[in-house]
């Protein structure tokens, strides 16, 4: 392969960038390290792509189908995968290249790798052990449906009892229901966290939790100290918001507010917002009904007419995507590049509502991501710079499902413009600070639980959501509610940086309405502003993995990564 010195973005030739990535080494350069380097390189995308694409595809096709058969052809499919990079003497030669390498396109690639390859330095029957469990308990999350009584319940309708109906003993039980896949899960859960405290240790890390952010470019002390600002911003305006909800929870049940379980929330984990949160207990009139606005829309069609109309086209990931309920298949929602290529994907169970038009809208966010990171960069930097730049642009995209203009210009009828934009803007200001109240609990339960994984976790788990989300624990309850929170298994150490990527959102949005738009950011629409797409591919998506988060955000924002922004949307100010 050539050695890359410069790329091509946004139509002209990008060199150097902002940290000096493409630079030549001048006379007297490392040669030779570039030159091992670069065969290194070579070696990974011949032998050790395949196997990523091979990982991804299996990972896909299990997902869809729930079938033993595909969970166990995702299991050996990575158990290949990692076998390359557990590779003892192509780790030796990594280390040895690792800091020599003068050419910053080459080091950065190397670094990269460096990290990917870590994480897999351990005993192979370990690795393998690792991938099994987690695999299981998977597939469980996977085929699980809550049953009550004879009947057996999908995501969507646990969701849709715990937003509508007013029967605390059924609302209970449901939730209850929702919660019993931890039972199933949990001795495999805690067996998958000693395994994977195991492999940290043997790398030289306190536990696996250090070990992830480690290998993603992060430090515990760096997250939680923007973690640590973000409570000081958010801990009275959440309190002055669930006081107010809890009146209006309370009223809606016929109960005293010291009453309210967590089966009286509008989800299974008090992590979103509906308009219930944002009503005036005393007001005549209740807020707008989003989730009727988006009854009998075509949730897809609007997607691909969004998008396309700021200069994004995704009909070719949506033809490529798996969109709506079926048995066995996840009942979740995600986004995934199968090849680096354009093969992008999203697996959703798409019901027409708000939370599906916002889900939808969040997914594409990452799927655009993905498809718009220029092919003419390295495949090791053809990705996205971080996790949470990519989940900050899908959370950018997500909040036009609450703007009655957007909707409106999406070809939907609002009965009540007004109603739906003040109804929209408190939800949006009440899902910031329940989510960020929550990503609290997220954030510390992980980072406890490697730390001691054998404490009571389920103490632990009440009493974090009883500090940030102010929620009281169920009296009498032993149960692993912990473990039924899939993310925990399937995206470990991962959660905070859903919190990171709003902060990253807000930031972008701002810059965005600032220097594109020349708006304000409550006023900012990307619908038929091409220039928006053009912006989110010069300054987002162009760059690839070649700038760390850290410098992506100033490049893209201006700014270093801060809460400070976040705070502003939501009126929490200092």
């Amino acid at each position: 392969m050539k050695p890359i010195t410069s790329y091509w973005l946004g139509g002209v030739v990008v060199m150097a960038m902002v940290t000096g990535l493409g630079a030549q080494t001048g006379p007297g350069g490392n040669n030779d390290a570039e030159e091992r380097a670069r065969a290194f390189i070579r070696y990974y995308e011949e032998q050790v792509r395949p196997l990523e694409i091979a990982v991804n595809l299996a990972w896909w096709k299990a997902n869809l189908s729930g079938k033993d058969e595909d969970f166990k052809a995702k299991e050996e499919a990575q158990n290949k995968l990692d076998a390359a990079l557990s590779n003892r003497e192509r780790f030796a030669e990594l280390k040895a290249l690792y800091g020599q390498v003068k050419d910053r396109v080459l080091a950065r690639q190397i670094h990269l790798l460096y990290l990917a390859h870590l994480e897999k330095q351990v005993a192979p029957d370990l690795l393998r052990q690792i991938v099994s469990k987690a695999n299981a308990v998977e597939k469980a999350f996977n085929v699980y449906r809550a049953r009550v009584g004879e009947r057996e319940l999908t995501d969507s309708e646990v969701r849709r009892v715990l937003k509508q109906s007013t029967d605390s003993s059924y609302r209970k039980a449901v939730w209850e229901a929702s919660k019993a896949v931890g039972a199933v899960v949990e001795k495999d859960l805690k067996e998958l966290v000693r395994l994977r405290n195991q492999a940290a240790r043997q790398l030289g890390f306190p536990d696996y939790h250090a070990l992830q952010l480690h290998i993603n470019e992060q430090s515990q002390d760096e997250v939680l100290r923007l973690f640590d600002e973000l409570d000081r911003l958010t801990n009275q305006p959440f309190r002055r918001l669930k006081e107010r909800l809890d009146r209006v929870l309370a009223k809606q049940y016929g109960l005293a507010i010291s009453d309210l379980r967590p089966w009286h929330y509008k989800d299974p984990f008090f992590q979103e917002s509906v308009a219930d949160y944002t009503a005036d207990p005393d007001a005549p009139k209740p807020p707008a009904d989003l989730d009727a606005v988006y009854a009998k829309a075509d949730i897809v069609r609007i997607c691909r007419d969004y998008f396309a109309s700021f200069g994004l086209p995704v009909e070719d990931i949506l033809a490529r995507s798996d969109l709506f309920e079926k048995p066995g298949k996840s009942p979740h929602a995600f986004c995934i590049d199968i090849d680096r290529e354009g093969d992008v994907r999203v697996l959703a169970n798409i019901v027409p509502n708000e939370y599906w038009m916002n889900t939808m809208l969040h997914e594409l966010g990452h799927a655009v991501y993905s498809k718009y990171i220029p092919r003419t960069l390295p495949y090791v930097l053809r990705a996205e710079a971080h996790i949470l730049t990519t989940e900050g642009i899908a959370m950018m995209m997500e909040r036009a499902s609450k703007q009655s203009a957007w909707a409106q210009a999406m070809g939907l009828h609002v009965p009540d413009p007004e109603a739906f934009d003040e109804t929209g803007q408190r939800m949006l200001q009440a899902q910031l600070l329940i989510f960020s109240r929550w990503c609290q609990v997220m954030l510390r339960f992980e980072k406890e639980m490697y730390a001691n994984p054998e404490q009571d976790l389920n103490r632990l788990w009440w009493d974090l959501v009883e500090k940030y989300q102010l929620v009281r624990r169920p009296e009498g309850r032993n149960a692993p509610d912990y473990a039924s929170k899939i993310h925990i298994v399937s995206a470990p150490c991962y959660y905070h940086n859903y919190m990171l990527g709003e902060m990253f959102a807000c930031q972008l949005h701002h810059a965005i309405a600032r220097e594109v738009l020349r708006t304000t950011p409550d006023k900012a629409l990307y619908v038929h502003r091409k220039e928006v797409g053009d912006f989110l591919k010069q300054k987002v998506f162009g760059p690839g993995r070649s700038m760390t988060w850290q410098e992506l955000t100033r490049f893209a924002t201006g700014e270093d990564l801060s809460p400070q922004a976040f705070a502003r949307d939501f009126g929490a100010g200092q």
